[in-house]
């Protein structure tokens, strides 16, 4: 028995007819084998030399350049390939660099992290991802889910008070369909979600079969067939169209031909031919009625592409907060090793001085190892200033850069532009402003937000699903049957009713000479329904759990906008503190260099005085490193981090930033 069977979907925006569904069919395979994937090569570097920078930091191509249509019948049927992510550094990066140094701003930290940091480089794949969900649902499939969470890979900085998302979860969370986790994040269940009826595939099927069949058997006398051994021979080809509808209805079309021949003398028709045309429409009536349990999958995708789009967000927020919070330890660093440096220098002097003075036996030899003592202590303290400084400009550099395979980059020092701030910016708006703004603004509340409105939408489709399967249902069947008497048996001379060739055959089941008609109800009626009843009542705890941690949320956010205006309070009163202490170091320290001029006072004293002013400088540039933490963090507790630095979400999704405007 040769057969061969094949089966080709038509896409809804184009359907396509019968004939030219036929052709694709046949020339699939040959297409197939011609097929290039578009931007293939023979061999792909995966990781561009660094020294290479890319004028443009898009990793992937654009979703709808991907499933753009096509005049080529055969796209439906072929793979597109997504180009390897680019891991050339933006050209920004070269234009910062002066004399073997990178000379880095707050805005061109930012920027460069923007473009080139592989967190963000790795959130802009979830917003295609998104859409792919959005173009299956729209052919009846289920939804896969989209990322919620923020990518936290790099080392360094931090991220202040982030913690899960509200609707599927913190770093790698989903949020998705029927057949979920049992558990999601923070406890929040979502098992149900997308619940309620199946949902059959939008896109028009077209099913074919064409078959030779041989068959030969051996009869025990003459008296069946007239031979002894009975050969037949049938062909077949059979096309049926098939295609759902989101109102919870169907149609069906069949149509079968039929052919056979045999040696048997006894046979009424060889060759004989049949002809069979059907068509079958269905509507449920109860479970699965209407638009809404239908297209529950594709509301859902649309609404998780909005939560994609905030989860994209939060976490251009996440990365914006923690390149601010690695610039100002930078600083930090940049200044303590700058203290350090002024330290040995003096304590370097100190000791020269002490060593001309004991030659002029002027001062005790104990004095000059205090001396020495003094210089090594601050020479080990000036090594751990240097590797921390080195440390973090490492981290600046793994945080702005998508690679860092130049010898000569990992090893360049970055020197920050930016200071901070001398002078204290009080915050006017008042508390319950703020906490207003955060509500307004904060991404958790928005994703959680939308979360409820799939939860809302699968209350619903439950509810629909406990209801009866009530099926409504009509066909129509045309047959036409044809073929020539057998004159092995039959004389020539009798006539027939039925046409001798496959065309009257044909005619006859489209002119409605042997119809079947047949209207009708089917009634599907689960006893006890205990797993419809089950997933009702899970969607609708589940619903009210997802709202209690909606309000937590808010009382969350409430806290750590209050927590942070609380910070910023205090870093302003600590730095105000450290440049009282700093003030009085400087001014003792002057009078400890007087009085040793004046021969009032000792080496020792003036540099005990000196190594005090170190120590309240470095605390002073702790204390304002940490008010400058505390700004960023009122930033992000309130929602307003791209709205102060300038930041455009559509630069950030392109990968191309155009310089920001700091606040």
């Amino acid at each position: 028995m040769k057969c061969f069977q094949a089966h080709a979907s038509i896409t809804k925006p184009t359907p396509r007819s019968p004939m030219q569904a036929i052709a694709a069919i046949l020339l699939l395979q040959v297409n197939m084998a011609l097929a290039v994937e578009p931007g293939s090569t023979n061999s792909v570097q995966a990781s561009p030399p660094a020294t290479t920078s890319a004028t443009t930091a898009q990793s992937f191509i654009p979703f709808d350049q991907l499933v753009r249509s096509s005049w080529n019948p055969m796209d439906a049927y072929r793979g597109k390939a997504v180009p390897p992510p680019n891991m050339a550094n933006s050209a920004r990066l070269d234009s910062l660099v002066r004399e073997g140094k990178i000379y880095l701003s707050l805005q061109d930290a930012i920027d460069l992290a923007l473009e080139n940091n592989l967190d963000m480089v790795i959130a802009r794949y979830n917003l295609p991802i998104a859409q792919t969900d959005v173009l299956r649902t729209q052919a009846g499939g289920l939804v896969r889910g989209v990322n919620t969470g923020v990518v936290s890979g790099t080392p360094g900085g931090g991220q202040g008070g982030f913690g899960t998302s509200g609707a599927g979860g913190g770093a790698g969370g989903t949020t998705g369909g029927a057949g979920g986790a049992g558990a999601g994040a923070s406890g929040i269940v979502s098992s149900t979600l997308g619940t309620g009826t199946a949902v059959s595939g939008f896109d028009p099927v077209i099913t074919a079969q064409i078959l030779d069949d041989h068959q030969a058997q051996q009869l025990s006398n003459f008296q069946v067939e007239g031979v002894s051994v009975w050969k037949v021979n049938s062909e077949q080809a059979n096309v049926s169209y098939l295609q759902a509808f989101p109102t919870g209805s169907s149609l069906e079309v069949d149509w079968s031909n039929y052919r056979q021949t045999s040696n048997g003398i006894y046979d009424y028709f060889s060759p004989e031919l049949f002809t069979k045309i059907r068509f079958l429409a269905q509507q449920q009536l109860l479970a699965g009625f209407g638009l809404g349990p239908n297209l529950r999958f594709l509301h859902i995708a649309r609404t998780n592409q909005k939560i994609s789009d905030i989860a994209f967000r939060a976490q251009v927020i996440a990365t914006v907060t923690q390149i601010c919070d690695m610039y100002w330890d930078l600083v930090n660093a940049y200044d303590t090793e700058q203290v350090g440096e002024r330290s040995v220098a003096f304590a370097a002097e100190t000791l020269n001085t002490a060593r001309k003075q004991l030659a002029l036996q002027a001062i005790p030899e104990m004095d000059v190892l205090k001396a020495e003592g003094e210089v090594a202590t601050r020479e080990q303290d000036l090594t751990v200033a240097r590797t921390n400084l080195e440390l973090q400009e490492l981290l600046m550099k793994n945080a702005i850069t998508r690679t860092l395979d130049d010898p000569v980059r990992e090893e360049m020092p970055v020197v920050p532009t930016d200071r901070i701030s001398t002078q204290m910016q009080p915050i006017s708006e008042s508390v319950q402003d703020m906490i207003a703004a955060a509500l307004e603004q904060r991404t958790e509340l928005q994703e959680s937000s939308l979360d409820l409105q799939n939860r809302e939408l699968s209350r619903k489709t439950a509810r629909n699903a406990l209801l009866p399967q009530l099926t409504a249902y009509g066909f129509y069947t045309g047959t036409g049957t044809a073929g020539n008497l057998n004159s092995n048996y039959y004389d020539k001379s009798i006539s027939t009713t039925l046409p001798g060739n496959y065309g009257g055959a044909l005619q006859s089941a489209f002119n409605n000479d042997a119809p079947e008609y047949q209207v009708g109800l089917q009634l599907n009626i689960p006893l006890r329904n205990r797993i419809a009843k089950a997933d009702q009542s899970r969607t609708e705890l589940e619903y009210r759990q997802s709202q209690v941690y909606f309000e937590e949320l808010k009382k969350r956010i409430r806290i750590e906008v209050r927590n942070a205006r609380y910070a910023l309070e205090q870093g302003a009163s600590r730095v105000e503190a450290a440049r009282k202490a700093r003030d009085l170091a400087q001014r003792t320290m002057s009078i400890m260099q007087k009085e040793q001029k004046l021969g009032a006072g000792s080496n020792q004293q003036t540099l005990g005085a000196e190594h005090d002013l170190a120590i309240a400088e470095s605390a002073l540039v702790t204390a304002e490193t940490a008010y400058e933490k505390a700004r960023i963090e009122v930033r992000r507790a309130t929602g307003s981090m791209l709205e102060d630095y300038g930041i455009s979400i559509a630069d950030a999704k392109s990968g191309t930033v155009e310089a920001g405007h700091l606040q």
